[in-house]
């Protein structure tokens, strides 16, 4: 089911929101929204995660996006604060330089928004990212969030998001003025029956993965 949800509002919340990540923003009707696909930790990145949802978004919510994510490195602070929405995916362990926490940190802080996502469920890449938002924003910064949370009903109205190889998805986020700024999901949400040449390898994903991001991307740009 899609919530009703119109693009002039959603771009007049962009308008305002994207102000504190970027010092100049185009006009509302010419901009076109722009996700990120971070390059972080050295060369670790997402080389599987779908972006079928900005197609989602532009159809159903009516907001122009680019068409594609784009390549965008954790350590370029001038070119992260112009993207509002940025994307952590990837496998196995990995350790943030602590200029890159600093820049997160600020990002989030500033009025970004950060979806990370453990490619094929691994438990090592989770493990990490746990550890790396712990280090950023003190222990615990990661809660459950709660079945009613907006972030579940911003487009698409997900009342039951069951994973591919069953149970139901957890989803945790970092919350910071009451403003949700990172949302995480340890079974994975690449989405890849959209994807070419990728496959969950034997994780449990979420099935309902393009709807979620779309979700989540819209909650970015209006809250």
């Amino acid at each position: 089911m899609i919530r009703t949800c119109t693009a002039l509002a959603i771009l007049a919340c962009f308008a305002l929101g994207s102000a504190r990540v970027a010092a100049y923003d185009p006009p509302p009707e010419s901009r076109r929204v722009l996700v990120g696909n971070l390059i972080y930790a050295g060369d670790k990145s997402s080389v599987c995660f779908s972006d079928r949802f900005l197609t989602s978004v532009e159809t159903d919510a009516g907001v122009k996006t680019e068409k594609r994510m784009r390549s965008l490195r954790l350590a370029r602070e001038d070119e992260l604060s112009q993207t509002p929405f940025v994307i952590m995916n990837g496998q196995d362990a990995f350790t943030l330089p602590e200029a890159e926490r600093s820049i997160l940190k600020r990002y989030l802080e500033g009025g970004g928004f950060l979806l990370a996502s453990a490619g094929c469920s691994d438990q090592a890449w989770s493990q990490s990212f746990t550890t790396e938002i712990n280090a950023i924003f003190g222990a615990g910064a990661l809660v459950e969030l709660p079945k009613n949370h907006p972030v579940f009903s911003t487009l698409f109205t997900l009342t039951d998001v069951s994973l591919s190889h069953g149970g139901t998805a957890k989803f945790h986020g970092v919350i910071r003025d009451g403003r949700l700024v990172c949302l995480f999901s340890k079974e994975g949400l690449n989405d890849t029956a959209h994807t070419q040449g990728c496959c969950c390898c034997g994780g449990n994903e979420v099935k309902a993965a393009e709807q979620m991001v779309a979700n989540t991307l819209v909650y970015a740009l209006v809250e």
